[in-house]
């Protein structure tokens, strides 16, 4: 097998349980996104827009859904001889086997996997965040700066540095103090989960890790990242300042979601220089009744639309009845609205049905704040007719 000059590693075995019900039965990379994608398009389209040939997936937590998704990677342009995407789970070794305890534990175990394909430098990313980015540009920085570690960053606003990795830098970008998450941050630049690696360095350090320290979290933040730090490695920051987005929290997904909308969008989806790929089987087209009215919304195909809807996103097989009201909301696939039902500032999950005259997000506790609360439908409930789900609870 030829060697390859960069493989990449996709994080995608996380539980997300800050999305609540919405990970209830899948993974977080497979949740839905954005009408028609899931969370894991992202990056893996991101790779393929870079020229990267050979991606490992590693899961985790109920990963069905997902293995099922990635298939044989053809949508991505995946489905290559040499190459290609592999999914790879926990397995058990001559040694025995146990699941993944950390990010950079998740990485050694497929030591193996690595080795086969030889790669100079290693990519490692998370399998749950919503932008484009060009991986080649930034392996090229990583070689201009002689680097042997690159870490993706972005300014974040100061009050969030607390929910971060915080990169400290010299005039150069080179990193000289990192802060995991710290309460009295000395800098805005905020670690993205995107890794470049010197294969022989992180292939060191890992087995060094996990031979030496039993009791280890296995993780790059905590663990692996700081020991190279100590041993004075070159850290090099590669600033990014397009549209990013960690969407572990149901404010962060809701939101992620109106940054679709409107006609000059934070994230555009349908841009032709950098295609988000996704598995899209054959539907109907959408269909709009004459009552219909439909504002500053994305509908996907195979909807039904007979009431309203406004600055939303529906994804397929959604239907909405006549004299039913959506706005400002998510609904996930197949979910059925009923006539006379009305729904503000809400994620509906998939294959819901809202009997009619329902009211999902529309009335605040009495005593709650004037703060937007997202009012959250977990998959397959069913709201009973008359129904009066306030703003901000959880159903399911």
């Amino acid at each position: 097998m030829p060697k390859e000059e960069m493989v990449a590693m996709l994080l995608a075995g996380g539980k997300g349980t800050r999305l609540g019900v919405l990970t209830n039965n899948i993974a977080k990379p497979a949740v839905p996104f954005g009408a028609e994608y899931r969370l894991i398009d992202f990056p893996l389209s991101n790779c393929t827009n870079s020229g990267i040939t050979t991606v490992g997936v590693l899961t985790q937590y109920k990963p069905l859904v997902l293995n099922s998704y990635i298939g044989s990677g053809s949508s991505w342009d995946l489905d290559r001889h040499n190459g290609g995407v592999t999914v790879l789970p926990p397995y058990v070794k001559e040694g025995g086997g146990s699941w993944y305890k950390g990010t950079a534990d998740a990485i050694y175990q497929n030591i193996e996997f690595l080795d086969i394909h030889d790669p100079e430098y290693v990519l490692v990313l998370s399998g749950d965040h919503i932008y484009k980015m060009d991986y080649a540009e930034m392996l090229n920085y990583h070689k201009e700066k002689n680097a042997d570690i690159t870490i993706g960053v972005l300014e974040v606003p100061w009050k969030e540095t607390h929910r971060f990795g915080i990169m400290n830098t010299n005039q150069e970008q080179k990193i000289i103090e990192f802060q995991e998450k710290p309460e009295n941050a000395k800098n805005n630049l905020a670690s993205m989960g995107i890794y470049i690696f010197n294969w022989e360095y992180l292939r060191k350090y890992l087995i060094e890790e996990a031979e030496e320290n039993e009791d280890s979290a296995g993780d790059f933040g905590h663990n692996i990242i700081p020991k190279m730090m100590a041993d004075n490695l070159n850290f090099y920051a590669y600033t990014f300042e397009g549209y990013w987005k960690d969407v572990g929290t149901i404010e962060s997904y809701w939101q992620a979601h109106m940054d679709l909308l409107g006609e000059e969008p934070e994230l555009e989806l349908q841009d032709r220089n950098w295609i988000i790929y996704s598995v899209n089987p054959n539907r109907p087209p959408q269909y709009l009744s004459e009552d219909a009215v439909v504002d500053n919304s994305m509908i996907n195909k195979g909807t039904q639309i007979m009431g309203t809807v406004k600055n939303s996103v529906l994804f397929f097989g959604v239907k909405v009845a006549q004299d039913a009201v959506v706005e400002d909301s998510v609904i996930l696939p197949n979910t059925r609205i009923n006539s006379g039902a009305k729904i503000k500032n809400s994620i509906i999950g998939r294959n819901v049905i809202v009997e009619k005259d329902s009211k999902i997000g529309i009335e605040k506790e009495k005593e709650a704040s004037d703060e937007l609360k997202i009012t959250v439908i977990g998959d397959d409930e069913v709201i009973p007719e008359a129904s009066n789900i306030k703003a901000g609870m959880v159903v399911g």
